[in-house]
């Protein structure tokens, strides 16, 4: 039987910290902060539920962070 895979573990970071930041800001702290995968949404946006490790989402609303969320 082989081995069951280890996800790979997203950096240690506090989503909301990223809430109220312009997006350009908080894309380029995401990446600064390890983060592989930013990816910004306008609001509504209809998106797939699967999860992706290191990854890090950001609602964007009139060019401000709204929401922040992994995967």
């Amino acid at each position: 039987m082989a081995p069951t895979p280890t996800p790979p573990v997203h950096p240690s970071d506090d989503p909301a910290s990223y809430v109220g930041l312009d997006a350009e800001s908080a894309e380029r702290l995401a990446r600064e902060r390890g983060w592989s995968t930013v990816r910004g949404l306008p609001p509504g946006s209809i998106i797939t539920m699967e999860y992706v490790a290191g990854r890090l989402n950001f609602e964007v609303d009139n060019g401000r962070v709204v929401r922040c969320w992994h995967g």
